[in-house]
């Protein structure tokens, strides 16, 4: 088999301003830089079109929402197509009245949509009330054939669940991207703060080891008050490892930023000949995994 080589990508980190139209304006723009600066797949942050409307359940947000294809993607397809870039776009789908996803459109570098990923997980926690928004995902976990690399795209609360990494990678990923909005509440920020966002790097650090694959976290930054203090304080933290858990590029919490890595499916073949994880997992024994819980015999 011809070795496929190397590709770059970039995690573009935000902040987003309660005008539509001038975050898409921003990601655009971002879009075409990245793509100066070399890269071939560029990855956007969960719902990056708006504020993160899901601090309050509100009807009247759900205009907020667009098909897809739709307005943005079509922004971004001609910015796809001029830039030669893929570019994964997390938005707010309509779907049909009164049936709305949490979705992530994979453009093409001929500006049309390849595919969507629906998100699976979806949370409902103080300032994060998306089961109020969203219909969980139905179209199961996906990669995306590429002519750079296979993408495997999820999105935020997936990335919390093994499963749903190791799905993604045994269709074949050389990368998972998780397009995210994750933050503080302020109040606890002081005391739990180092302590969540640690365990957010560190189980994503956790998929790409257990499955030999690169992963992307790309966060948005900024706080975000849409009814006044406290909101939410998006730490930022953006970050892309390798399929041994090194990380290769980190953002800070406190700002916007572009980050660059490259992916070497070369690296995957001498990580998994190294550490054959895939090999030896007992396919044989894990009946029950499918199951909500496992009661006491």
């Amino acid at each position: 088999m011809e070795a496929r080589a190397p590709y770059q990508v970039a995690l573009v980190q935000m902040a987003m301003s309660a005008d539509p139209v001038a975050n898409l304006a921003t990601a655009c723009a971002k879009i075409r830089e990245a793509a100066g600066r070399g890269a071939k797949v560029v990855c956007l942050p969960e719902l990056f079109c708006s504020p993160y409307f899901c601090q309050k359940e509100d009807p009247a947000l759900f205009a907020l929402a667009e098909s897809i294809p739709g307005p943005s993607t079509a922004a971004i397809g001609v910015v796809a197509r001029q830039a030669g870039v893929i570019v994964i776009a997390s938005l707010f789908e309509r779907r049909a009245a009164g049936l709305y996803h949490n979705t992530t459109a994979v453009i093409g570098v001929d500006g049309a949509v390849m595919g969507i990923y629906r998100k699976m997980h979806i949370p409902d926690d103080p300032a994060y009330y998306e089961k109020f928004y969203f219909t969980p995902g139905d179209l199961g976990f996906r990669t995306f054939a590429t002519p750079f690399g296979d993408l495997g795209v999820l999105i935020c609360w997936d990335q919390w669940y093994p499963e749903a990494a190791r799905l993604t990678a045994l269709r074949g990923a050389d990368i998972l991207f998780y397009p995210t909005a994750i933050g503080w509440h302020p109040a606890e920020k002081t005391e739990h703060g180092a302590a969540q966002c640690d365990a957010w790097r560190t189980i994503q650090r956790g998929h790409a080891i257990a499955n030999g694959v690169y992963v992307a976290a790309v966060n948005r930054v900024g706080l975000e008050t849409p009814d006044g203090p406290p909101g939410l304080e998006f730490w930022g933290a953006s970050f892309l490892c390798d399929p041994q858990g090194v990380v290769l590029a980190e953002a800070t919490t406190l700002r916007e930023e572009i980050l660059y890595g490259t992916v070497d499916p070369a690296r995957i073949e001498d990580v998994r000949r190294n550490w054959p994880f895939l090999r030896d997992r007992r396919i044989d024994a894990y009946a029950g995994i499918e199951r909500r819980f496992l009661d006491k015999e």
